[in-house]
C-alpha cells in the first residue's frame, strides 16, 4: 500500500489510480517529489530550455548554471493577471443560485411637506458626496429655492436628485452582483446574497442611503471571500490552462484530471485548505503529462526561429518570448510558462502570415510566488 501524494488516500499496489481523487499511479512519483521539494538543482527540463535558448539567443552567452529553483508547488501571489483558457471545453461551474439584476427603479412621490422635502434633500446631498457625484448645479438651485421657501422647486429638485442617485446606486448594485456571481462559481456566498436582497428591497422603497450602506457591506463581504479563496481561484485557472494546452498539443489530460475535479468539489464544500493542496498537486500532475509534448513543440518552434533567421527575418521578439519561457520555468510558474509559450507561438504564426491584420497583442504573464 502507498499513499496518494495528492489526497493522501491509501492505494493498493495493483491499483492504477487513486480511488478518491483518481490520480493515475504513474504520476505518483512526480507529484510526491514536488510535494517534498525538488532536490535536483538542474532538472532535465531546465537543461532542455537552456539548450534551446542557446541555439537562438546571440545576445548573451549561455549560462553555466541555472538560478536557484523554487518548489514546484507554486503559490499564486496576490492580485495576479488571471489568464482565461484560450480554447477547449470549459469545466462545468457549480450550480449557482441566480440573483436578478435591477430592472425598474422606483419613482419618488411628490407633494411631501416642506420639512420632509428639506430632510430628504439633506440626505441626498450627503449620499451624493459619498458617491463622489458632482451636485454643484443642484446645490445652487437648492440655495435659491430654500431662501424663498419655494416648495414646488424643492420638490422638483428632490425628484431629479433621486433619479441621479438611484442610477448611481443601481450601477454599484450591478457591479457588486457581478463580483458575487464570479466568486459564486466556486464557493457559496450566503452573507453577500442576503445583503444583496436587502439592497434590492431598499431601492424598491426609495431608501437609497440604506441601500448604499448595505452595498458597502456587500463589497466588504465579497472582498473577504475573494481574498480567502484567491489562491484556489488562481490554481483552478492554472490547471484549466494546462489542460487546454495539453489538449491543443494532442495530449490526454485524463490521468491528472481527478485531483482537479476533486479540488473543485472541495471548493463547493468550503474546504479551502484541502482544495488548495489538491489543486496545487493537480497542477504538478498536469505539468508532468504536458511536459514532453510541450518541449517537443518548443523544439519545433526553435527550428522555425532558426529557419527565419537564416532567411533574414527578425526573430528578436520570439527570442525574448523564449527567454520569458525559460525565466518562468526556473520559477516553476506554470501559468507564466504556458502564456510565454503562447506568445512565442503567436509571434511566429504572425510572422509566417504578415498579411493578417489586427493580430492579437501578447498576453501578460501571470506572476506567482512559491509555497514556503
Amino acid at each position: 500500500m502507498v499513499s496518494c501524494p495528492a489526497c493522501g488516500e491509501e492505494v493498493g499496489d495493483d491499483i492504477r489510480q487513486c480511488p478518491r481523487c483518481h490520480l493515475s499511479t504513474t504520476l505518483f512519483g512526480a507529484v510526491r517529489d514536488a510535494a517534498r521539494g525538488a532536490t535536483d538543482p538542474d532538472p532535465t527540463y531546465l537543461r532542455t530550455i537552456g539548450e534551446l535558448l542557446a541555439t537562438v539567443d546571440r545576445s548573451e552567452p549561455p549560462r553555466a548554471g541555472v538560478e536557484p529553483a523554487h518548489g514546484l508547488l507554486s503559490r499564486p501571489g496576490r492580485l495576479p493577471v488571471l489568464v482565461p483558457s484560450p480554447s477547449g471545453p470549459a469545466p462545468a461551474p457549480r450550480v449557482v443560485e441566480t440573483l436578478p439584476p435591477l430592472r425598474d427603479l422606483p419613482q419618488l412621490p411628490s407633494g411631501a411637506p416642506f420639512a420632509e422635502t428639506r430632510r430628504r434633500l439633506d440626505e441626498y446631498f450627503v449620499l451624493g458626496r459619498r458617491l463622489g457625484l458632482d451636485f454643484t448645479d443642484f446645490e445652487a438651485r437648492f440655495g435659491a429655492a430654500n431662501l424663498s421657501d419655494d416648495l414646488p422647486s424643492l420638490d422638483v429638485l428632490a425628484r431629479e436628485m433621486f433619479v441621479h442617485l438611484a442610477s448611481s446606486v443601481a450601477e454599484e448594485y450591478e457591479s457588486a452582483l457581478a463580483r458575487r456571481n464570479e466568486i459564486a462559481q466556486l464557493v457559496p456566498t450566503p452573507s453577500a446574497d442576503v445583503e444583496l436582497e436587502a439592497v434590492r428591497k431598499a431601492i424598491a422603497v426609495g431608501d437609497l442611503p440604506g441601500a448604499q450602506r448595505r452595498l458597502a457591506h456587500v463589497r466588504d463581504e465579497v472582498l473577504r471571500i475573494e481574498e480567502d479563496w484567491e489562491v484556489g481561484r488562481i490554481l483552478v485557472t492554472e490547471c484549466d490552462l494546462l489542460v487546454t494546452t495539453l489538449r491543443d498539443l494532442g495530449g490526454d489530460p485524463a490521468p491528472a484530471l481527478g485531483p482537479l475535479e476533486e479540488g473543485r468539489r472541495y471548493f463547493t464544500e468550503g474546504r479551502r485548505p484541502e482544495a488548495e493542496r489538491l489543486l496545487a498537486r493537480a497542477a504538478v500532475a498536469l505539468w508532468t503529462v504536458l511536459e514532453p509534448r510541450f518541449f517537443d513543440d518548443l523544439k519545433r518552434l526553435r527550428d522555425r526561429m532558426v529557419e527565419s533567421r537564416s532567411a533574414g527575418g527578425d526573430v528578436a521578439p520570439a527570442v525574448r518570448a523564449l527567454r520569458e519561457v525559460a525565466t518562468e520555468l526556473r520559477q516553476r510558474n506554470f501559468v507564466g510558462t504556458v502564456v510565454a509559450y503562447r506568445n512565442l507561438k503567436g509571434f511566429l504564426d504572425r510572422a509566417a502570415a504578415p498579411e493578417v491584420v489586427g493580430a492579437a497583442e501578447p498576453v501578460p504573464v501571470a506572476r506567482t510566488t512559491p509555497y514556503a
